[in-house]
């Protein structure tokens, strides 16, 4: 081999590097595992004492240092499936900024373009880009986006209105992109200070999703709540309980009429009853007696005083809402309470007895219940505040006079001047002012001791240290330009996590010895050398992780076991050459030199690679999260597979020859193993035609019938991982589930039958943080009869380190996001099918080539899919088409094309040499010869995936399932299905020309 010093001397550098760039992986672990001990199980502590020292210094070279935020930078970090965490996607609602764009525009074009674009968005299409052709659709050219009513006003002075359309457009999608990027400064700066571990946080494209991962995060419901608030802060003017009684009293009478009630004997009320001794007379209970005919009044767990109308309990609140919507309600306000905003409190804990709030120590019989306040805010014709939150500058939580949480803010010199007359109008009526953020009332205190100056004020309420912390952190950031949506989210417990890795570990260890074992019982001395090549691609495959700062994650780890196979697998490809030399009666050197050169192993070993390369790049392109961590393992491991088994083992092979050792590619055991084949595979082609047609279409029946199990990544929905204390049966936990998230709920057994995976629709369509919480809620209540008294909601739903019960995972995929994963998983499978045909074509120089290769991966595509549609519904494992799914089949695709290729190689030389007989007998002769290589490179391929599909975890066993089905139904399609219809898409003219060629002795390249 030339220039061996040369290779040698990278070989050397690369491994050393690897070393290198592995240690910041060691070092950071065990300083994760002092502070997890350090800790003792409290995740705040354990932030804390890496945060202290993240600028000491913990590595030291001697010739260069490293603090731990250095060291932490540099090292592989696992991916939420391994570390456990919190991945958001969010979805910054440009529909939002684009009415912030116009103005809150009422044009109706503009308005219905804006319904129809939310309505028809299609799979990848951004929702400005769906706007567009919406507008352009209902406005037909009668209306322009320059519109005073719409983009051309004031506001908005970078539009004119004698701009066109397509001028507009682009002024547009800078002002979005422009909020987007806002979103992400905002997320960022809130993220950085909630205090998790290397957080990571990224915009997706220009797609308006910004991805958010916090490793090691545990509270759930805290965490949508910080990353889901706009921060819209006002300050209004409130109506008190005596300025709105009077309609709270009609309105009750309005809906008398209206409203279906049970009626009950009603004392008459005397002429004295009236909205203030019904609603704060303490020593009046008229309404109580009347219980069961006053829609409204009834609904209140207790009456208002001051600025709360009333307190009610949470179900009541959408009931509430609905009464004050009605036209005939709404009507009831004159004058200026007609521009009056209702909104709700935050939820708090009362104590309550006959509608009254009491302390329960003073009053026997109370009872303690959640509910919300009501407010009436002063609103006007604009339905602005009385002042706007953009004048707070900073924010921290403090406590306040009563050592209870709270927050201070502190206000620009035009708010501080503008609070000062606010609160000094406040103090002179004695009125209150409400503190809002997004239309959330936090509290609504009187001033009772004059205007207040300076601009320093707090926020008290009913807080804890948590919500202060993050209401503090969110003031601080700023608020975000839309609403942010969450489109897709994943949780997973710690101790999930480290049943990954375990689970990882296990079957990367058993795969790497069985693999290794192998070819040392059937390659001898020479497959001593494969491995030791092999041991050298792990390290470069993963000091090459660490160098680019990849995530580790379970899928990523099937990609590093899968390449051992791939490593393996060129190395029988060139000692399967080696052998055929040696069998020709050529030495050992002048084996081994034709086994390296183009025309011994390496042409077959890059057209396999390169099929290879392009099914991993099209994976990586349209693959996301674990899916795309799954291809950069492949991709990688492929290139440094090929360094490896070309380079390495040759320098091994060469110098065991310079030592004048007995160089042997068999051992006694497996010198006669898949040799002296003499099958006829072009004789069974009808057979084998007839098989695979009937296969074909069972399949292509019962995916018609049955259809596919459909995981949530394609039809949205959300899907809960449950462990249970003692065996449930699924069945009867689904049918409880649906009675109260309704129909189409499943249970299915994970694993063992103490876990479920359940999956809902249930309000899918609602981002709000709440509609994830009521889930939750639902959740808990209706299986915690299964539990021990002592599992609260707060240890069922969020994770904690050695967590064994409750939710263990979740994951969240809107509709949006769904459809996208859809149309990135057609074509996907579409675009490698179509660039392997054309590298294949280019490649042989024969369309008929590709067609052969094409025919067999469509058969083993459509064979893999009818399994997984006649066997989904008994199998004792998932066999769910997601993300996981179609790697799965993109991998199939690349082993089927890599086991063709092989084979198309072989016929492709013979049909170019001397061999004599027929066409068919020609063709036959060359796939005998690949015997030896197909059986082992499927064979050490089928080991691998045994492995992990017994050792690797439940979560991944259906992907790898589909692809132990996909290479052994590749293998019988390469020898089955690619060849015959390579050779029946030869004409007989070019079958009759070959034969004369051959048997005349001449030869010919074809």
């Amino acid at each position: 081999m030339q220039n061996r010093g040369l290779v040698k001397f990278f070989a050397i550098l690369f491994a050393l590097v690897s070393i290198y760039q592995l240690s910041f992986t060691f070092v950071a672990d065990g300083i994760k595992s002092d502070a997890k001990a350090f800790a003792n199980g409290d995740e705040k502590r354990e932030v804390k004492y890496l945060d202290s020292i993240e600028k000491e210094t913990v590595y030291n070279l001697g010739f260069t240092k490293f603090t731990y935020k250095e060291v932490s930078d540099k090292q592989i970090n696992k991916g939420l499936d391994l570390e456990g965490g919190i991945n958001v996607i969010l979805q910054i609602s440009v529909k939002d900024v684009l009415k912030t764009l116009a103005n809150n525009s009422k044009n109706a074009v503009f308005n219905k373009a804006l319904e129809n674009a939310t309505k028809n968005q299609e799979g990848n299409q951004d929702y400005l880009d769906a706007f567009f052709v919406a507008f352009d659709q209902e406005s037909k050219g009668t209306v322009k986006l320059a519109d005073p009513e719409i983009f051309a006003h004031r506001n908005l002075e970078e539009v004119t209105f004698n701009m066109t359309d397509s001028q507009v457009k682009t002024v547009i999608k800078r002002k979005v992109s422009e909020s987007v990027e806002s979103a992400f400064r905002v997320l960022t700066e809130r993220i950085d200070k909630f205090g998790v571990v290397q957080p990571n946080i990224q915009k997706l494209g220009e797609s308006g999703r910004i991805l958010v991962e916090l490793p090691g995060a545990k509270d759930v419901d805290r965490i949508k709540k910080l990353l889901q608030s706009t921060a819209q802060l006002e300050f209004w003017e409130t109506y008190k309980i005596e300025e709105m009684g009077n309609f709270i009293m009609a309105a009750n009478e309005v809906l008398k009429k209206t409203e279906k009630t049970v009626t009950k004997e009603e004392t008459p009320k005397s002429a004295t009853d009236t909205i203030g001794n019904l609603l704060t007379d303490k020593a009046t209970d008229s309404a109580a007696t009347a219980k069961g005919n006053n829609p409204f009044i009834d609904k209140m767990t207790a009456y208002g005083s001051g600025p709360v109308l009333g307190y009610f309990a949470p179900k009541d609140t959408a009931t509430i809402g609905r009464f004050l919507r009605m036209p005939e309600v709404k009507s009831l306000l004159a004058g200026e309470q007609r521009y009056a905003k209702f909104v709700w409190s935050k939820p708090q804990n009362i104590n309550v007895l006959n509608q009254q709030i009491v302390d329960p120590i003073k009053t026997q019989g109370s009872k303690k219940v959640a509910v919300l306040e009501l407010y009436a805010l002063k609103g006007n014709r604009q339905n602005q505040p009385a002042m706007s939150g953009a004048v707070v500058t900073d924010a921290s939580d403090k406590f306040d006079q009563m050592g209870k949480p709270s927050v201070e803010m502190v206000m620009n010199s035009k708010g501080a001047k503008d609070w000062e007359e606010l609160t000094g109008k406040a103090y002179t009526e004695k009125s209150f002012i409400a503190i809002v953020l997004d239309d959330v009332v936090y509290s609504a205190p009187g001033v009772t001791s004059g205007a207040i100056s300076g601009g320093i004020s707090q926020i008290t309420g009913n807080f804890d240290i948590a919500e202060t912390k993050d209401l503090a952190n969110i003031l601080r950031a700023g608020k975000l330009p839309a609403s942010a949506d969450i489109v897709q989210f994943d949780a997973v417990g710690p101790s999930l996590g480290q049943e990954a890795i375990d689970n990882g570990i296990n079957s990367a260890l058993v795969g790497l010895l069985l693999v290794s074992l192998w070819m040392i019982v059937y390659y001898g001395k020479s497959g001593w050398y494969a491995n030791i090549a092999l041991i050298v691609n792990l390290l470069f495959l993963f000091g090459i992780l660490a160098s680019i700062g990849a995530i580790l994650t379970l899928p990523g780890i099937a990609g590093i076991v899968l390449t051992m196979g791939t490593a393996v697998d060129a190395n029988i490809i060139i000692y399967e050459r080696a052998k055929e030399e040696l069998r020709l009666g050529k030495s050992l050197d002048e084996a081994i030199k034709v086994s390296f050169s183009w025309r011994g192993a390496m042409s077959s070993i890059t057209d396999a690679n390169v099929t290879h390369i392009l099914t991993g790049a099209v994976l990586f392109i349209f693959g996301t999260g674990p899916i795309k961590g799954f291809a950069t393992t492949l991709l990688i491991g492929i290139f440094t597979s090929l360094f490896t088994s070309i380079f390495i083992t040759r320098i091994l092979l060469e110098w065991s020859m310079s030592r004048k050792n007995n160089l042997t590619f068999v051992t006694s055991m497996s010198k006669n193993w898949f040799t002296n084949f003499h099958y006829d595979f072009l004789g069974k082609k009808k057979i084998t035609y007839i098989f695979s047609s009937c296969v074909v279409i069972i399949s292509i029946i019962s995916l018609s019938i049955n259809g596919l199990d459909e995981g949530v990544d394609f039809v949205g929905g959300r899907t809960l991982q449950v462990r249970f204390e003692k065996p449930v049966e699924a069945s009867v936990v689904a049918d409880e589930l649906s009675d109260v998230f309704g129909s189409g709920v499943q249970a299915k057994v994970l694993g063992d039958k103490e876990q479920l995976k359940i999956v809902t629709k249930y309000k899918i369509d609602d981002p709000a943080t709440e509609a994830d919480i009521e889930v939750n809620k639902m959740l808990f209540d209706n299986l915690k009869k299964y539990y021990n008294a002592d599992l609260t909601y707060e240890k069922f739903v969020n994770a904690y380190d050695g967590k064994q019960v409750g939710i263990m995972s979740s994951s969240k995929v809107g509709p949006a996001v769904a459809k996208d994963i859809k149309t990135n998983s057609i074509w996907a499978v579409l675009g490698a099918m179509t660039v392997v045909f054309l590298y294949l074509m280019i490649s042989f120089r024969k369309w008929q080539y590709s067609l052969g290769a094409i025919a067999a991966v469509a058969h083993d595509v459509i064979f893999v899919l009818g399994i997984y549609s006649l066997c989904y519904k008994f199998m004792p494992f998932h066999m769910e088409m997601d993300q996981h799914f179609i790697a799965a089949i993109l991998t199939v695709i690349g082993y089927s094309m890599n086991d063709t290729v092989i084979v198309f190689d072989r016929i492709r030389e013979y049909l170019a040499g001397k061999t004599k007989g027929s066409f068919n007998e020609i063709v036959n002769k060359s796939v005998n010869t690949t015997m030896s290589r197909t059986i082992n490179t499927s064979l050490t391929m089928v080991l691998v995936l045994l492995i992990m599909f017994i050792f690797g975890g439940e979560s991944i066993r259906g992907f790898i399932f589909a692809m132990l089905v996909g290479i052994i139904v590749g293998t019988y399609s390469s020898l089955f299905i690619a060849t015959p219809v390579l050779v029946d898409s030869i004409s007989d003219a070019e079958h009759k020309r070959i034969e004369d060629l051959h048997n005349n002795a001449k030869e010919e390249t074809v």
